[in-house]
């Protein structure tokens, strides 16, 4: 491959992941290179880890949460599981002698964004949000801005009987007290927290096209979609499908980006790469 080692299993143990990354150092791969830590699990790391591969004198390390069993995995070298807060991140950061930091984590991952903003200014590393813009509505939307899932939960019975919840797994909580409404929850891995009375749960990875999202809330007679401002194509169908049917969908905020520089794509994020790794 193009510098540096491929690490492709998904272990549990965090020391079992950065020792095979170290390995790599140990046998001259990657040596003088600066190294630049891509905090990912999110198509634009992937295409940012695909730009930076094989470029002369950079090193990139692509960590992913670990929060799915089987995560698509990026170009080069990578590492799975947390830090242990901002005393881990900045530790892991020092210790290597990081040359610079990509946040291009989900744009509503707020925990680990702000990890890396305290770590990063601790250790005095370079670091930029990779975020791509969020959606805008476009004629024959009906969308409703809300800032919380549990703002999102009491204003549903306003508007539907049946809705398509597609915020994932982590938190459904909230709309466990809908008793009176009926909820196709659709995510990635089987969801761990309370779920609503009246719920079938959908198992499933996209993307997906608009026929396809077309013909699921017509299968289930939705008459609203919840879901996140994720932003990117990748996600956008059932927006599309929505409009198509006439359906409300509720759309929570993203979260404020708290770090000094910022980017919406993965060809700036390398260009940044490029400058300020020094």
């Amino acid at each position: 491959m193009k510098g540096g080692v491929d690490v492709r299993a998904v272990v549990g143990a965090e020391a079992d992941v950065d020792a095979d990354v170290e390995a790599g150092v140990s046998t001259g791969e990657g040596v003088g290179a600066r190294l630049v830590l891509v905090l990912g699990g999110t198509s634009d790391a992937r295409v940012l880890a695909a730009r930076l591969d094989g470029v002369p004198g950079v090193r990139v390390v692509s960590s992913l949460a670990g929060r799915t069993s089987a995560p698509v995995l990026p170009v080069g070298e990578t590492r799975v599981g947390g830090f242990g807060g901002v005393a881990g991140l900045a530790r892991w950061l020092r210790e290597r002698r990081v040359a610079a930091v990509v946040d291009a984590t989900h744009p509503f991952a707020a925990r680990i964004s702000a990890n890396a903003v305290a770590a990063c200014d601790e250790v005095g590393v370079p670091l930029v949000r990779l975020q791509r813009p969020g959606w805008s509505a476009v004629a024959g939307d009906d969308w409703h801005w809300v800032d919380s899932a549990h703002a999102a939960a009491r204003l549903l019975p306003d508007l539907a009987e049946r809705v398509f919840l597609t915020t994932g797994r982590l938190e459904t909580a909230p709309y466990a007290a809908a008793d009176a409404l009926w909820f196709l929850l659709r995510s990635v891995e089987p969801p761990t927290d309370l779920l609503p009375r009246q719920c079938e749960v959908l198992l499933s990875r996209g993307p997906f096209t608009v026929a396809d999202e077309i013909a699921l809330m017509r299968d289930r007679r939705i008459d609203a979609v919840v879901t996140k401002d994720s932003g990117g194509a990748l996600t956008a169908a059932k927006l599309t499908a929505a409009r198509h049917l006439g359906l409300p969908v509720v759309l929570l905020r993203r979260p404020p980006i708290t770090a000094a520089i910022r980017v919406e794509d993965a060809d700036a994020a390398a260009r940044w790469v490029l400058t300020s790794a020094g």
